[in-house]
């Protein structure tokens, strides 16, 4: 089974509630995070499973990787430059 648009853009929209919680800078930082889940929605769509939270952390989880992985490649490029 896959994820139609409709389910992943409404479990997407089910979590804007949590963001008007938040205040300021989190606010900020949480609809990045959601903006980067998006891009992966093709992704999200095909994960198989029945449940769209599933697909939505899982796609947060590999975007917050994909930065780290950045993160240490411009650390040791940096390290690299000085020595």
């Amino acid at each position: 089974m896959s994820l139609g648009q409709t389910e992943v853009d409404e479990e997407l929209r089910s979590w804007e509630g949590f963001a008007r919680a938040l205040r300021g800078e989190d606010r900020v930082l949480f609809e990045r995070m959601m903006a980067a889940a998006r891009e992966a929605m093709p992704a999200m769509q095909a994960s198989g499973s029945a449940f769209p939270v599933e697909a939505l952390f899982m796609a947060i989880l590999f975007a917050q990787h994909k930065l780290i992985e950045g993160l240490k490649r411009e650390n040791a490029r940096l390290k690299g430059a000085k020595g």
